[in-house]
């Protein structure tokens, strides 16, 4: 069973790496062996992070990236392939949020989180796909939409119009490119407890919405750990276009 889920091939390209669930997919799969390439805007943080899983054997290197700046996405992908070598797995994990109602929605608001999230995963996926395609080299995608591409709450509609977004992206480049031997998945969080939304939860607000997920609590980063390491390896060898979910059941409400 250990070799399903073996990772120790591959080099794994994760996007929004800093932090968050960036970070701990970076410290998960190269734990298990895999070369990871950590990219994202501020490379301070990913440095120490490529840093840490050095000291702790692993192979990492640290890639300033973009990715709603699309012409600077060829020239990041070069640095990742020159760093640990022809990527085989990318995780599109970069992503913000811009809490308003639509109504107060501006087109920079707009703008900023579509162009991160969606339009940045796309040109990024497809820049790759096409390396594979000429390398006649198997490939594996993974799109980090969310529950919100799935359902809706207030106040972060260009978001979850993003993540749906990604959820349609991901099945239509995997009927395209499953003659090409590249797979493409999306993984669907619900509400994890990250750095970044770590004092909501403690909030009455947070609370109410704790307790609307069925299992009553909010995920850790780590209740992803199965799910990526299923995707980014070759036991989900016959899953493209895919979405697995991952939210204690939040979507059954």
């Amino acid at each position: 069973m250990s070799d399903l889920f073996d990772v120790s091939k591959e080099i794994i390209l994760i996007t929004g790496a800093s932090q968050g669930l960036g970070r701990q997919f970076a410290r998960v799969l190269a734990a298990h062996g895999a070369a990871v390439v950590l990219a994202a805007r501020q490379t301070a943080k990913l440095k120490s992070l490529a840093e840490e899983i050095k000291a702790k054997g692993g192979r990492a290197a640290a890639v300033q990236m973009d990715v709603a700046d699309i012409s600077g996405i060829a020239k990041a992908l070069d640095a990742a392939e020159a760093a640990l070598g022809p990527v085989s797995v990318l995780i599109n994990n970069a992503g913000i949020a811009i809490e308003k109602l639509s109504t107060e929605q501006t087109e920079a608001d707009w703008d900023a989180v579509i162009n991160a999230n969606l339009k940045g995963a796309y040109f990024l996926a497809t820049e790759l796909s096409r390396r594979m395609i000429l390398r006649k080299q198997p490939g594996n995608i993974i799109n980090v939409a969310s529950v919100l591409g799935q359902g809706v709450l207030k106040a972060v509609s260009p978001y979850a119009i993003s993540k749906a977004g990604m959820i349609q992206g991901t099945k239509a480049m995997a009927l395209e490119l499953a003659g090409n031997n590249i797979r493409v998945n999306a993984l669907a969080p619900g509400y994890i407890d990250t750095e970044m939304n770590h004092d909501f939860w403690s909030t009455p607000a947070g609370e109410r919405l704790a307790k609307r997920i069925p299992q009553r609590r909010v995920g850790a980063e780590s209740d992803l750990d199965g799910a990526i390491m299923l995707l980014a390896s070759n036991a989900s060898r016959y899953m493209t276009g895919t979405v697995v979910t991952v939210d204690g059941g939040f979507l059954l409400n």
